[in-house]
């Protein structure tokens, strides 16, 4: 799915965010991304969407080498990839519904299929009953459990989260979890930049552990390893 070779990325004040990291992640996978603040975990995961471009080396993301993508192409390629924030993105002036057609209409999908699927995601994330509420009506949990199913209803193989359950309280950040399981267990590929030592050694998944812009860690079922 993810497959990163000698990746350097150094911007332009000096700081290199990534070191020389080679890693691959396979598809299904289920992967935590840990590290203390400032280690380089965001660029490493923004790579993986071209957020960011490295400044050498090579990345390969579900057959595309995205390296050497045109700018014009990102769009169409980020189609198979779901991303979710830590401070959810939604569009304010738009119900919970129609902030997740959103991602459908922009590739002119039927509105039957759109209808279809966006109520079967809002089932998943159990927020069907909230479908024609504003996001400002919505709980912090509600609204990232939104933005899970916004960047889920395209059915993409590979869902990138960095620290969705950032602002969140234990409760909604295990509900947040729950959700993530059943996407992988769908057969997603997971990745996911957290600081959240108990989710990491509770539910159990491969870690990798960044410090200064190289993975110093990287362990199937590893813990989070860190104080927090």
């Amino acid at each position: 799915m993810i497959v990163m070779e000698n990746v350097y990325k150094k911007y332009p004040n000096g700081v290199v965010a990534v070191n020389g990291i080679d890693v691959e992640i396979e598809q299904g996978e289920f992967v935590y991304v840990v590290g203390q603040s400032g280690a380089g975990k965001s660029t490493f995961i923004k790579m993986m969407y071209r957020e960011e471009k490295p400044t050498e080396g090579k990345i390969i993301v579900n057959g595309v080498d995205i390296t050497k993508l045109k700018n014009s192409k990102v769009p169409l390629f980020r189609r198979n990839i779901g991303v979710v924030f830590q401070d959810f993105k939604l569009l304010p002036k738009l119900t919970v519904y129609e902030n997740v057609a959103f991602a459908l209409e922009v590739i002119e999908e039927s509105p039957r299929i759109i209808k279809k699927r966006v109520m079967s995601v809002l089932d998943l994330v159990n927020l069907k009953h909230k479908a024609r509420m504003f996001p400002t009506e919505l709980s912090g949990g509600e609204q990232q459990r939104v933005s899970i199913a916004r960047a889920i209803v395209n059915s993409p193989s590979l869902v990138i989260a960095d620290e969705p359950t950032g602002n969140l309280d234990p409760e909604n950040s295990w509900e947040i979890m729950r959700v993530f399981e059943e996407i992988n267990a769908r057969g997603t590929t997971i990745v996911m930049a957290t600081h959240n030592k108990e989710i990491v050694n509770e539910i159990k998944h491969r870690v990798i552990a960044i410090e200064g812009g190289t993975i110093v860690r990287d362990e199937q079922r590893g813990e989070y390893g860190y104080e927090v």
